[in-house]
């Protein structure tokens, strides 16, 4: 498959998660859609190691040219994870005390 359909492929799912951060009030439809956004930079992230890899096993069969990028997409999926837990404890919390989870509601906590 050409490295051009996964950039169109991630460059559609980064839309529609940042067209979500921007139009959504809903704090877990917010966060679902940073998710996505981080998928799909994952998902760019290892096609062009695919790419990468597939350009050096032509000069060199015995190569490991490539792999680095796809170590990163695993340690940014660890940190995805954690973060996840992390954001889904504070919308939790903001839920048992304030009994919303809109967005717009947290402004209003400021005073």
């Amino acid at each position: 498959m050409p490295i051009q359909n996964y950039i169109y492929l991630c460059l559609t799912l980064f839309s529609i998660g940042v067209m979500g951060v921007l139009t959504r009030r809903n704090a877990i439809i917010v966060f679902m859609c940073v998710e996505l956004m981080l998928n799909a930079v994952n998902l760019l992230l290892v096609a062009f190691s695919k790419m990468n890899y597939g350009a050096a096993y032509i000069m060199s069969p015995s190569t490991t040219a490539g792999i680095d990028a796809q170590v990163f997409v695993f340690f940014i999926m660890v940190v995805a994870a954690a973060e996840v837990s992390i954001g889904l404890a504070i919308i939790v919390m903001m839920y048992r005390n304030t009994h919303s989870i809109d967005i717009n509601f947290l402004n209003r906590l400021k005073n």
